[in-house]
């Protein structure tokens, strides 16, 4: 045989022997993988047997090796037929999961369900004792905890009123065990026709009586009441919400009376006879994002001439009106505490015109309210012997003003700066004295200044003029647009002229007219800036 070929079927014989020794080591290879996954199989299948699950071997029968066919099994298949057998027999029911716990006294929850006290959330009958169960077991404390000193901390307990409509013949109140961190949300609370007037749906008042008496004790001593209310708190931390309620023109809507940091949000209180919302003492009561009204009405009632009523009285120190609507009353809101503040509010209750009025703010001398930012529909602010009074950035709407009324004749740190009003070309001032019961005597720090004016008169007291003229004497009369009568604390003038250089000065400012005159006739335009803010009590050393 020529080498070639001898050297080629050595090489063939070698390679014909070692695919054989291949084949062999596979085969082996094969039955140890296919006996480890036999013998994985049989334990797992061991160890389930107890537990009640499937087997795992249904095909087993098919794994053996059958000598008559002379058939060689094949490894992957087998092992793929048992992963498939054991993932099947991993896929074992879940067990069902047991049924959820229901909200409410059935779960052991705190929050207690109107409908669970037997309360009717259709209206037709009576659930006012339903309802006050129900707050009973809220205000049952479930610990030790307390908020300030004697209050306990309800844990965030809740009256769900659960979208339903309630009739009640007495108030809602908050037991006189004091307590906090306690919500009322979720439905609607409607009066009765017995429902006791002077009282109010909701009250968060440990002693009530009435309004009307509550408040002729409060003016026989002012200060002795309000130090009392802000010492002494009964309630703190609650939370009303999400309510409709209906007063049947017998009642208010809310008493909040020595409550600490209470939050009304979300709220449409109606068809009041004496205040929407009442707050009494306390401190920090934060109204939000709701809507009063004695009539429901988007204006233009055919009864407006007859609204009475309050939609928000605040007798009380600290708290805060925010993005509200107050659409008829005769009065929008009324202040007889301080540091109070009032945010985008909407007042179109009671026009004006026939006797309404927006905002009043009673409390002379004491006033340190601020309102930003609200819309004064018609409707005007009143002040009485204001201290410490921001108006800003607010819109007056047909010939709504700002009234500052004199009791005591004082009147300091009043800034009116950068509102917007619009009348109707009746000669209404944008703002008024109003001395019907004496002038103001002392003024000083009032600022009136930056509004911005259509159809209305200007009132200011800081303004600029200028006048032209051929002679020695220039007269400015500022009495047209300046506040205060015959008042002019400061005077800045420029005398210009190109002819001469004449002597000049300041001669009079009586009855807000400024006078200039120079020492002989000249050709000259005269610019001439008063103000009337600055304050006799301001001193620069």
């Amino acid at each position: 045989m020529p080498p070639f070929f001898s050297s080629l079927f050595s090489r063939t014989k070698h390679s014909n022997s070692g695919k054989k020794m291949a084949r062999k080591r596979d085969g082996l290879l094969g039955w140890i993988i296919s006996l480890a996954i036999l013998g994985l199989l049989a334990l797992l299948a061991a160890m389930q047997v107890d537990a009640g699950y499937p087997k795992l071997f249904a095909g087993i029968d098919d794994f053996r090796y059958s000598k008559a066919s002379n058939q060689k099994p094949d490894h992957r298949q087998r092992l793929l037929h048992g992963l498939a057998n054991l993932k099947a027999s991993l896929d074992v029911a879940t067990p069902p999961s047991s049924p959820q716990v229901e909200q409410g006294m059935r779960g052991g929850s705190r929050v207690y369900h109107a409908v669970d006290y037997g309360a009717d959330p259709t209206g037709k009958n009576d659930s006012t004792s339903a309802l006050l169960r129900a707050i009973d077991d809220a205000f049952k404390s479930p610990g030790d905890r307390t908020l300030m000193p004697g209050i306990a901390d309800l844990g965030g307990a809740e009256l769900h009123l659960d979208g339903g409509s309630y009739l009640i013949s007495s108030p809602i109140k908050l037991p006189a065990s004091k307590g906090g961190n306690f919500k009322i949300h979720s439905g609607s609370l409607l009066a009765s026709d017995d429902f006791p007037t002077e009282r109010f749906l909701i009250e968060l008042w440990a002693s009530p009586s009435s309004e009307a008496e509550v408040e002729a004790e409060a003016e026989k001593d002012v200060d002795a009441s309000m130090a009392a209310s802000n010492t002494d708190y009964d309630y703190e931390y609650i939370t009303i919400r999400d309510l409709l309620l209906k007063a049947n023109f017998r009642c208010g809507g809310i008493a909040v009376v020595n409550s600490l940091r209470t939050t009304i949000n979300n709220c449409y209180i109606t068809h009041f006879k004496t205040t929407g919302i009442w707050v009494r003492g306390g401190h920090e009561t934060y109204i939000s994002d709701s809507y009063l009204g004695q009539h429901i009405t988007a204006g233009n009632h055919p009864d407006e001439k007859n609204f009475s009523g309050t939609g928000i009285k605040l007798m009380g120190n600290d708290n805060a009106v925010t993005d509200v609507v107050i659409f008829s009353a005769e009065t929008g809101v009324l202040v007889t505490g301080q540091a109070n503040i009032l945010t985008g509010v909407h007042c179109y209750n009671k026009a004006t015109g026939w006797g309404g009025t927006g905002i009043y703010l009673k409390l002379p001398g004491l006033t340190q309210t601020r309102i930003v930012n609200c819309y004064l529909d018609f409707n005007s602010i009143v002040s009485e012997d204001p201290m410490q009074l921001t108006v800003s950035n607010c819109y007056f709407l047909g010939g709504g003003n700002i009234v500052l009324k004199s009791v005591n004749g004082k009147m300091s740190g009043v800034n009116i700066v950068d509102n917007m009003f619009s009348g109707g070309g009746n000669g209404v001032d944008i703002v008024r004295l109003d001395e019907s019961n004496g002038a103001f005597t002392k003024i000083e720090q009032v600022v009136v200044h930056r509004n911005n004016v259509d159809g209305m008169r200007l009132r200011t007291t800081v303004a600029k003029a200028s006048v032209q003229g051929n002679g020695s004497v220039w007269t400015v009369d500022f009495s047209p647009v300046l506040l205060f009568r015959d008042r002019i604390e400061h005077v800045q003038y420029t005398l210009r002229t190109g002819s001469a250089f004449p002597n000049h000065a300041l001669r009079n400012v009586s009855e807000n007219k400024v006078v200039i005159e120079s020492d002989i006739a000249v050709s000259a335009s005269v610019d001439v800036s008063v103000d009337q803010s600055v304050g006799s009590s301001i001193s620069i050393n």
